[in-house]
């Protein structure tokens, strides 16, 4: 594992639930984009098939924390990206069961950089997971639990709440968001 890579990478690869995406999530992508020429975005727990609880982070494996589909995940991450001015060449969005490092070759190019932040043990936990499976990783900045920022928790507790929450995300989240009713989705969900 390398802390910083100088040299830009051909291919870098940077993963996340984005269960919703938000400004940090956007700040994630960019740091990692700076650093490759072409970005693959994995989205993690795509399916429940391929969504595993982890002692280091139990909560992220359950259906409440992951109330988007994979499908509504890439059409955000999409949008944002172009809305940034971002070329569809420039990257690529793939499922990524971050859980099974055995299925990894099935998703991702092997041979890209894999960069990670960490703020708390799933940070720690998810590198293994990847040097698990040979990969070289890059960590773009390491913070305690306090430096986060923004996180999906946060974000969608405001919309259940009826809280003021677009300015947290990109516009064409924010539209999304609004047109597939998501707002409802979370509310009827916070009830189960």
């Amino acid at each position: 594992m390398s802390s910083k890579s100088q040299e830009l990478q051909e291919i870098g690869v940077i993963h996340g639930r984005f269960q919703v995406l938000h400004n940090d999530h956007m700040k994630y992508l960019l740091a990692g984009k700076s650093r490759c020429s072409h970005l693959v975005v994995g989205i993690t727990n795509p399916d429940p098939l391929l969504t595993k609880e982890d002692p280091a982070n139990i909560h992220r494996s359950h259906r409440t924390e992951n109330p988007l589909t994979y499908f509504e995940r890439y059409l955000m991450i999409n949008s944002a990206l172009t809305e940034m001015g971002f070329k569809h060449e420039e990257y690529s969005i793939v499922p990524f069961p971050i859980n099974f490092p055995d299925l990894y070759q099935y998703y991702v190019p092997l041979e890209a950089v894999f960069y990670v932040t960490v703020y708390d043990s799933w940070g720690k936990r998810k590198i293994q997971l990847l040097e698990s499976a040979g990969l070289k990783v890059e960590v773009m900045w390491e913070r305690p639990p306090e430096q986060k920022g923004l996180s999906g928790v946060f974000v969608r507790e405001c919309i259940v709440r009826g809280e003021t929450w677009e300015h947290m995300v990109p516009r064409s989240t924010a539209r999304l968001l609004n047109e597939w009713n998501i707002p409802e989705r979370l509310r009827k969900l916070s009830k189960t």
